[in-house]
């Protein structure tokens, strides 16, 4: 009895369907589902891989006994490309070119487009400097490219033949007895390399030694425009790895952006904290901040207003640049205000005019008790026990110990 019939259900057939019935199910639903057709491309997906298991004896058997799950126990999942599949089954290339199944003088196109190498991914660190300004940068790396000598045949006319140990697929496919598994294993063919063609040494073109592609160094030109931000992409079309048998990849560019010892970024704001002395921040004064752009900004406190420590202010216009339009955001000012170690005694009466008349002490009953102490300096252990922090041990990391209260 067979335990599962999702495989059955998406080629339309009935479990017992003979081979013959399969591969006409098949033809019919990928005709219609292929993405050349407009078809939906996941589904097509699907109804290959079915077809790819039901098609082969032993992976339809352990199918047929356990489901999907003994299929993934076995290694059997398949995972043949659904247009590689599709080639062998109607000997074609697609419907768009003159030999595809549809024939036809080239119409058409293919949604997903033809095959294309890997694409070449590079990180570029950049300061924010750099992308306050924006730059240029050079980048070297290194691609194939078809061999010039040989036109990527790898060898001379003829010499290239079908490997046929693997038909061409580069991989082999076996089978293994573990007592009432099977096992099915997939590696590179030995007589090939993977590669799913042949050619003799003696045949094989002198450049590039029968690999079709030759290492080329190449020099890139990056240009990182103003307000761009870490993670976005700079893409180069068609500068990836050369082949015979497949159009280029991309080159992509990922920008990273560098930490900053003074600003922080929000998007297209900037954050940056300055520290400022007790008497600009009581009677006014002023101080300066080196923008990205090497230029100074000198901000002046206005006499009066009473800076306080931790206070937020903002200097619009002087933020980051869009990227579109470069529109500039806005630069926020935390003002961290410095406090003297001491106070000279004798300049305390003048502070006792210019500021503000001391709280009034709280009065208490006559009968309470009162008693003078004195404030002193903590240690590193108390500050960290009054801030919550994690209690351990300065000298050893080791966690401290306290006492319950009895």
């Amino acid at each position: 009895m067979v335990r599962e019939t999702k495989f059955y259900d998406l080629l339309e057939v009935p479990p017992n369907a003979s081979e013959s019935e399969l591969k006409k199910a098949y033809r019919k639903k990928a005709l219609r589902l292929h993405p050349d057709k407009g078809g939906d491309p996941e589904l097509f997906k699907e109804v290959t891989h079915a077809y790819e298991i039901l098609s082969d004896a032993d992976k339809r058997s352990i199918y047929d006994a356990r489901g999907e799950a003994g299929l993934s126990e076995q290694g059997g999942m398949g995972g043949m490309d659904p247009q590689d599949l599709f080639s062998q089954l109607f000997g074609g290339g697609g419907f768009g070119g003159g030999g595809g199944f549809f024939g036809g003088g080239g119409g058409g196109s293919r949604n997903q487009g033809p095959r294309k190498t890997k694409d070449l991914v590079h990180r570029v660190h950049v300061t924010l400097e750099d992308l306050y300004k924006g730059k240029t940068t050079k980048l070297a790396l290194t691609r194939n490219v078809i061999c010039s000598k040989c036109k990527g045949k790898g060898g001379k006319e003829g010499a290239v033949r079908t490997c046929h140990s693997c038909s061409g697929r580069g991989i082999k496919v076996t089978l293994r007895q573990m007592g009432p598994m099977i096992q099915q294993i997939q590696s590179a063919c030995d007589d090939c390399n993977g590669l799913g063609e042949v050619i003799n040494v003696k045949d094989r073109c002198t450049g590039c030694k029968g690999k079709k592609v030759m290492p080329e160094k190449k020099f890139l030109e990056v240009h990182i425009d103003k307000g761009m931000k870490g993670g976005q992409t700079v893409q180069f079309r068609g500068e990836s790895d050369q082949s015979p048998t497949a159009e280029p990849g991309d080159v992509v560019i990922v920008i990273e952006e560098k930490p900053h010892d003074r600003f922080k970024r929000q998007e297209n704001d900037l954050i940056i904290e300055v520290e400022i002395d007790l008497l600009s921040a009581l009677a006014g004064g002023q101080f300066a901040i080196k923008h990205l752009d090497d230029r100074v900004l000198m901000v002046k406190l206005e006499p009066g207003e009473v800076i306080k420590n931790g206070d937020l202010k903002v200097i619009h216009g002087q933020g980051m640049p869009s990227q579109r339009h470069h529109e500039p955001g806005d630069l926020y000012v935390k003002l961290d205000v410095k406090f003297p170690d001491s106070i000279d005694h004798d300049a305390i009466p003048l502070l006792e005019q210019a500021l503000p008349p001391r709280n009034p002490v709280s009065t208490f009953d006559k009968h309470t008790l009162i008693e003078e102490v004195h404030l002193d300096d903590t240690d590193a252990r108390a500050r960290g026990n009054v801030r919550g922090d994690d209690a351990m041990d300065e000298d050893g990391d080791e966690p401290r110990v306290q006492c319950a209260n009895q």
